[in-house]
This record gives C-alpha cells, structure tokens and sequence, in this order.
C-alpha cells in the first residue's frame, strides 16, 4: 500500500517536493515492456520524405498537434499499437507543439519515456533494495539495467516513493543514450538512418518531461492499472502543456517558419541529416528547453531528483550499454557504456556535426 503523493512538476531540484499524505492504494501489477518507441517526428513543418513506399519511423503527415488533438494515452506493450500510430489511426495523436514556456515539445518522446518509467517501476517496486537486471532490445549495444543491492527505507511512503523516482532516473538514461544510438547509427527501420534525429532540440527536454509526468502519475496513486494510468497520463499531459503555454496549431506552425534556415532547412527531405540544423547535445537532467530568440516568456527548468532522503539515485541502479557485432560508428567499450560516459560521446558528435556543417556552408 502506498501514500499518494502531491508534486510540484517543474523546477530545479533543490527546489522543495511537497510530500502530502492523501490516501493509500495498490501499486501497479508487473506489465509487459513497451514493445518499441513510438514514431516520433522530425523537427519541421509540411516535410517532405525521399523515400517511397518504405515505412518512415520519423515523419507522420500533419504533424502539429494542439490541446485538443492529444487523443487518449495509450500504454505501449504491443507492436500493433506502434504500428497504429505510424498509421495514424491509434486513438493517441503523436507529433510536435510549441509551448512559450518549454520550447517545442515532441509527444512522442513525453509519452516513451513515460511508459519506460511506468514498466521500470512496475519491475523495481516489488523487489527494491535486491541485486537485479533488467535486459532491453539491442541499440547499437545490449541494453540493461543494473540495479544494485541496498537497504530501502522502512516506510511504505518512502520505499514507493524512492522506487519511482529510481525508475524516472533509469527511463531518463534510456532516452539519453537513444539520442546516442541515433547519432551512431541506430536504424529501427533497416537501411533507413536516423541522424537526422539525433539530438534534435526539443528531444531530451520532452524526454525529461515524460519522465516526470509518470512519477507523479504513479505517486499520485494513478498507476494501478494501465486503464488508470492511460486516464491519468490523458489529464497529467494536458495539464503540463496547459501550464506551459501551448499555442495553437496555426502559433506552432509560425514558429517553425520563423526559425526555417537557422534550426531547419525546409528545402531538404526526411532522412537528410542535415534538415535539422540546430540540435542540442546537452545530455544533463537539469534541463531548460532549447530557446527560441523571439519568445520573450521565462522558460520553464526540469529536473530529476539526484537523492530521496540519504540514499543517492545513481548508486541504486544505471543503464549499461554493452558491446554486440553490430555497433556501426559506436566504438565499442572496453567492458560496457554508463551514463558517466554519455556526454563525452554527444560532445564527440557536437565536434563531428559543426565539421560537417561548416564544410557544407563552403
């Protein structure tokens, strides 16, 4: 049984997490993974796709979505559910929105790592404080999560509490390192590369978002059921893009006008690399969205804890990328990859990509 917790969504951590007691409920059963990310979409507006009759993990026609075309959540645990949303015709909306508080905002991206914090949790909260592993499919590396044996808190409140949070840091390392993969050359789809995605600028941030919604879905007392958390994640969503003012469809559409050439080039085709021209390769979990310089609202941080009560979240548990026969341009590690070692390879592709860019402007 487990307290039902109040939290504030935004802000620098540091900044206070108000702990109210409002009820007890059942957590969460274990629930299937989720079977593969959603398609997400590239950054721009009205594009265009060179290739044909091949199914396109980065683009989805109309492509800007409002608040009142999100559609209904839906947890992903089927590779049919995957499919209908590259179809559209899933009963969720997936695609891009501009809010004046948190800069472009992928749904994709919020509701894969929303998910991922819902299954991680679903596995750690019945066996927290245990040595364990959990094994993810292949993204250029073997992808598991090592959890880390420890003395959890003796309350109810506090175990729940820590175990979300746990899983939100460890679904956050799993974004991370798909913005790596991505970059390295990470094809879901094979022969059709994913560059043009890496590191795009409204990716992590959105990532950082989803993470945050599932944990305060899940302390709310929301996530008992994957029915009760899809209706939560509906209102939890919602209300976050509400409260970082989105505009509507014809606002968002204007803002990718006013930065085609400078963070997008309209006149190129999905998969060019380079019909994203800004990207942030900024892998850190205090995170302020990539800034428009014509907004003039106050942008709004996110950020995960690092510590509930006296124990440190990186000590519990961490993603591992291991080496496999296929790893493309990723080198691989002399034993694995850990999140201490992902800024070092998004820098290495900030370094690779301005070359590159520099190169093409001659």
């Amino acid at each position: 049984m487990v307290v039902m917790t109040c939290l504030s969504l935004f802000g620098f951590v540091g900044h206070s997490y108000a702990r109210e007691a409002h009820g007890l409920h059942p957590p969460v059963q274990p629930i299937p993974a989720p079977e593969s990310l959603r398609p997400c979409c590239a950054f721009g507006h009205n594009l265009h796709v060179s290739a044909l009759n091949i199914p396109v993990p980065l683009y989805q026609p109309g492509n800007v979505l409002t608040l009142e075309t999100l559609g209904h959540h839906q947890y992903n645990d089927s590779t049919f559910g995957a499919l209908k949303n590259l179809m559209g015709i899933s009963e969720e909306r997936n695609g891009l929105i501009y809010t004046r508080r948190g800069g472009f905002i992928d749904i994709a991206h919020v509701r894969d790592t929303a998910d991922n914090t819902l299954y991680l949790f679903s596995q750690i909260y019945p066996q927290l404080g245990q040595e364990g592993r959990i094994f993810f499919s292949n993204e250029l590396g073997l992808r598991r999560i090592q959890l880390n044996r420890f003395t959890p808190p003796a309350e109810p409140a506090r175990r729940y509490e820590l175990a979300a949070w746990l899983a939100a840091h460890l679904a956050w390392q799993m974004a991370q390192w798909h913005e790596i993969a991505q970059w390295y050359g990470f094809e879901s789809v094979p022969d059709f590369p994913e560059e043009i995605s890496a590191f795009s600028p409204e990716d992590l941030y959105s990532n950082l978002l989803g993470a945050r919604l599932a944990a305060r879905v899940i302390l709310q007392g929301e996530a008992n059921s994957l029915q009760a958390y899809n209706q939560a994640m509906d209102k939890a969503l919602h209300a976050a893009l509400h409260n970082l003012e989105a505009v509507d469809k014809k606002g968002t559409e204007q803002r990718f006008r006013d930065v085609d050439g400078e963070w997008w080039d309209s006149q190129r085709r999905v998969p060019e690399k380079f019909l994203v021209l800004n990207r942030n390769y900024d892998v850190g979990d205090r995170r302020s969205p990539t800034p428009l310089a014509s907004e003039t609202r106050e942008p709004r941080p996110l950020a995960l804890p690092q510590r509930i009560g006296e124990l440190t979240l990186a000590q519990l548990g961490e993603l591992r990328i291991y080496p496999t026969n296929d790893m493309k341009a990723l080198p691989a590690p002399e034993t694995f990859y850990a999140p201490h070692d992902f800024p070092a390879l998004a820098q290495h592709a900030a370094a690779t990509d301005r070359v590159l860019l520099q190169k093409q402007k001659r």
